[in-house]
């Protein structure tokens, strides 16, 4: 790739799906261009706040994972920041100590299940990709709570000879020695300098630099305080904190140089450039992306709002909730949830307001591309015949799952638990609406308590199927 086509990916990279960017004197772009060209010999770090309750990643999710990919294919480092002691700001449970092997172990469990779906789209390998946690930092030594009755060994030498000491784990010397074995500061990114650790008095001198009227220049705040609800000190404190992040993945990584999320953390990333500007490091670049819309193409795609397309769902699935989109998310789809150059969008879009192209075509080929990304071709090929077959010409999936169940099981316990409804509520939802039916002769199942008596196909809304067999 020459420099001209270089300078131009970079550009789009700053443009693309990109509702801001904030690089007042343009540092991070100038460091890129010499990544890009070999002229840069540091990591350049790219902070992303990961959501510790790891849920099922969405296309919503994946814009700005994409986003994170290119960053890395230009040289880039991306650092996943997972806020589990942030999260616990405001958390009900009232709970104050913290178990470090227990919650490390549960941290790095769903740290796997999250990096198996990201995997889909982000290099993971070490020299482009690290992930933290940031109560390394913000958890203190006595925090710590250790079973009662476990001991921590310890060694020391004296005049040439070893000698091993137990000491009592919740004494401080055994906290302190459990402390320092489980900071993961202590392996990360090579470290090797001092264990970073965020005291009242470091957090004290950062809050002597930010005013009150900064803080509650946040939007949400500011609505709170006009709604005349309350607004807390813990919840003014969260974007600080969020800042304090950056600092210390500065400290440990040696830069943090960019900061990435939705429109919704403008704000808290802003806090990270006045953090790193009072502590004399240099700022990082924010920049946040623009929200996908779920398939109802109204609101922000979302589980809660059962409007989301998970990288994990089927490809026949996944292809089929892409074509139930209306026609007005289309050109929105393409830009954020595919590598389709931007002239060809605005070609697709213009043609489609012409009538050269019927909006159907456009959203098959978006199908297509989508399945690709998390499936490969040839699963997007199948997926594109079995949609082809089964909705336009009537016909049946030719991969449709096949179960082998009781005879005379109910018809809404098969479907539990298959998952193919998630509960009773919708199940009955279902067959009110007339969306329940014998998928080979169309006849609709009007019964709530609908029993399997012989072999059936069966098709649930519009695009699940379920072959089911009967056992005796």
């Amino acid at each position: 790739m020459n420099s001209d086509q270089k300078n131009s990916e970079i550009e789009e990279l700053f443009e693309r799906g990109a509702e801001e960017f904030i690089d007042p004197e343009g540092k991070f772009k100038e460091k890129l261009l010499k990544k890009a060209k070999e002229e840069y010999e540091k990591d350049i770090i790219v902070k992303f706040g990961v959501d510790p309750t790891r849920p099922d990643i969405h296309l919503g999710h994946a814009v700005v994972f994409r986003k994170l990919r290119k960053f890395q294919d230009l040289g880039c480092k991306v650092v996943f920041l997972v806020g589990d002691y942030t999260a616990q700001i405001g958390d009900p449970t009232g709970r104050s100590k913290i178990r470090p092997e227990i919650e490390q172990k549960e941290v790095e469990a769903n740290m796997k299940t999250y990096l198996d779906q990201v995997g889909k789209i982000l290099r993971t390998n070490k020299k482009s990709f690290s992930w933290i946690r940031n109560s390394d930092w913000f958890t203190a030594i006595t925090d710590l709570e250790l079973p009662k009755g476990d001991k921590v060994k310890m060694s020391f030498e004296k005049e040439g000879k070893k000698t091993e000491i137990d000491f009592d784990a919740n004494s401080f010397v055994g906290k302190a020695a459990v402390f320092e074995k489980t900071r993961m500061q202590g392996a990360v990114a090579g470290f090797k300098g001092l264990i970073s650790v965020i005291t009242l008095k470091s957090l004290l001198w950062t809050l002597k630099h930010i005013t009150h009227s900064r803080l509650v220049e946040r939007d949400m705040f500011q609505e709170r305080i006009k709604g005349g609800k309350e607004l807390f000190m813990h919840e003014m404190l969260y974007p600080v904190l969020q800042g304090v992040d950056s600092f210390v993945i500065s400290e440990i990584y040696g830069s943090c140089d960019l900061e990435i999320g939705g429109t919704d953390q403008t704000f808290n990333m802003l806090m990270g450039r006045d953090i790193l500007k009072i502590n004399k490091k240099e700022q990082q670049a924010v920049m946040s992306l623009e929200l996908l819309e779920g398939t109802d193409g109204k609101e922000k795609m979302s589980k809660s709002l059962d409007n989301y397309i998970a990288i994990t769902d089927e490809p026949n699935d996944m292809y089929g909730k892409i074509m139930s989109l209306p026609d007005t998310s289309i050109v929105n789809y393409f830009n954020l949830c595919t590598y389709t150059p931007q002239e060809e969008i605005k070609k697709i879009e213009s043609e489609m307001k012409k009538g050269k192209m019927n909006p159907k075509d456009a959203k098959m080929r978006l199908a297509r591309e989508i399945v690709v990304i998390y499936h490969g071709e040839d699963k997007a090929e199948q997926a594109e015949q079995n949609f082809i077959k089964t909705f336009q010409k009537g016909g049946l999936p030719e991969d449709l799952e096949e179960i082998i169940v009781p005879k005379g099981i109910t018809l809404s316990k098969v479907l539990l638990d298959n998952k193919v409804v998630k509960s009773n509520t919708e199940w009955r939802t279902l067959v009110s609406e007339g969306a329940v039916s014998n998928a080979e002769t169309s006849e609709k199942i009007n019964s709530f308590d609908f029993s399997v008596d012989s072999d059936i196909t069966i098709k649930v809304g519009k695009r699940r199927f379920l072959k089911i067999s009967v056992n005796g």
